[in-house]
């Protein structure tokens, strides 16, 4: 069985000492999502790890995560992995046969013969630079399996919001298969807040003439022209300016699934 002792990964760490802070249940939704995208993925039969890259000053989320994720497969490896040791010494209590919690950063943490099937890192690349994010993915690339996925992204400090890249493994390293956008509609409902909280490799784009400046022109004048519908709810709202972003050529997967529950998914060519 691998230890559970950080120790026994013998790398320097690969990154930068986040700001740690999280509320509980602030990914539940980014674990839902995930449950609902991609259930193989969680319930593939092998000895494979799902890897908590960033985890934070407390193990909150990696112990959510498992708990979500093993209703589907109770068998289910996770690693919490925190490059600031003292965080890693605050998760070890709460470790176990299938919960592990090791020092490291995007290169992450493995011990002879584990492989990971997929990565969640949110709010950790936005406090990086963005010519920073490529080499971070790169890096984590390389411990992923082929088909594997990364969801990288940023969310707001509720998790009421977020927005995040959903990367795939292919054999050249990652294949942008989605940016994906969640709201719960507390705040409301407005393309203006998606903006606040975009993927760093996004969140300096927003000028004339980039790919994400064009896209949240086209959904702010899907917005207005389906204005009448938010006399039915916000959601359907949601809903309809989404279509209407599809007729205007976007790729957004129409499934009620997702749309009914606050999720749009802009999807990228293959």
């Amino acid at each position: 069985m691998p230890s559970k002792h950080p120790l026994a990964i013998p790398k320097k760490p690969q990154g930068i000492v986040t700001r740690g802070k999280t509320a509980r249940n602030r990914l539940r939704q980014v674990d839902n999502f995930l449950l609902l995208y991609e259930p193989d993925m969680i319930t593939r039969p092998d000895d494979s790890l799902f890897v908590d890259l960033g985890y934070g000053a407390e193990a909150f989320t990696t112990l959510e995560t498992a708990e979500r994720f093993r209703r589907l497969n109770p068998g289910l490896r996770i690693l919490g992995v925190e490059i600031e040791p003292e965080r890693v010494a605050a998760g070890l209590p709460y470790a176990d046969e299938r919960t592990f919690f090791r020092l490291g950063g995007f290169n992450v943490p493995l011990l002879a013969g584990e492989s990971v099937r997929g990565m969640r890192a949110f709010n950790v690349l936005r406090q990086y630079s963005e010519a920073e994010v490529t080499p971070a993915w790169e890096q984590m690339a390389r411990y992923v399996q082929p088909g594997g996925l990364l969801i990288e992204g940023t969310s707001n400090p509720t998790g009421a919001i977020w927005a995040a890249n959903l990367l795939r493994r292919v054999p050249e390293g990652w294949h942008k298969e989605a940016l994906v956008f969640f709201t719960n509609f507390h705040l409301g409902f407005d393309p203006l807040e998606f903006q606040t909280i975009l993927p760093k490799n996004y969140i300096h784009r927003m000028v004339p003439g980039e790919q994400i400046f064009e896209f949240f022109s086209a959904w702010k004048a899907a917005v207005a022209e389906t204005s009448p519908v938010q006399t039915w709810g916000l959601r359907q709202w949601f809903a309809a300016s989404a279509h209407a972003l599809a007729r205007r050529g976007y790729r957004i997967n129409l499934r009620r699934k997702w749309l009914s529950k606050g999720w749009m998914i802009w999807e990228q060519p293959a």
